[in-house]
């Protein structure tokens, strides 16, 4: 390698470092421009208000569809948007059903939420008020 050859190689390794920092480097007003989108993605106005998240949504339509009042849904490991919940029902259409059959009446009142915005069931508890007390 010759002497003239190092301006042009410190050139070309400068370019290839300033390059591969601007890929990996989110800039600032991106970020605010994509935030109300990412805070309004997991929730709906369809049902409940112009804000209702999806974590009430789920809660609204378990309480419907099992007829119970004892419905806790929360949005789990920290997730703002509710994407991943956790379910704890207890209802008296439990029983004389297995646990999968119990899952699985949940489920179906989730169905749509499952194809939208909810993304996984994370946990779920169902009990009759037996089991609960």
């Amino acid at each position: 390698m010759s002497i003239k050859s190092l301006p042009f190689l410190f050139v070309l390794l400068l370019t290839m470092f300033s390059a591969s920092v601007r890929a990996f480097t989110i800039a600032p007003r991106f970020v605010a421009a994509r935030a109300p989108f990412a805070a309004r993605f997991m929730s709906t106005s369809d049902e409940g208000g112009p804000d209702t998240s999806i974590v009430e949504i789920c809660r609204k339509k378990i309480t419907d569809a099992l007829g119970t009042e004892n419905v806790k849904v929360q949005g789990a490991f920290d997730d703002p948007n509710g994407s991943h919940v956790s379910i704890v029902v207890v209802s008296d259409k439990f029983e004389g059903k297995r646990a999968v059959q119990r899952q699985q009446m949940v489920y179906k009142a989730l169905w749509e939420e499952l194809k939208g915005p909810l993304h996984a069931v994370d946990s779920m508890v169902c009990k009759t008020p037996e089991e609960a007390s």
